[in-house]
């Protein structure tokens, strides 16, 4: 029985160590170049910017953004090793 109560303690005093809310690692990216919209409806924006920070530093990586994006501006990227597919001209 005294096992148990040891076993409650420890996991009430780990959940009350994590506290807060936990966020996956990301890394900073400035927009270089704004290249098109895309998308079936043309929602997103493909953008070229480099990684500020990380494994990949300095890295011109190309990716869409969903939402209002300007020049300058600072994306927060969970990964930097996917890039999106470069926009062609065919249309259906």
């Amino acid at each position: 029985m005294a096992k148990k109560d040891n076993r409650r303690e420890k996991k009430e005093e780990q959940t009350e160590s994590r506290g807060g809310i936990g966020f996956t690692q990301s890394y900073p990216a400035k927009v270089e170049e704004i290249i098109g919209r895309t998308g079936e409806k043309g929602d997103a924006i493909q953008v070229r910017c480099r990684v500020l920070s990380g494994r990949d530093e300095n890295k011109s990586i190309v990716r869409n953004v969903l939402g209002p994006v300007r020049l300058g501006d600072i994306l927060m990227l969970r990964e930097t090793e996917i890039e999106a597919r470069p926009m062609n001209g065919k249309r259906r």
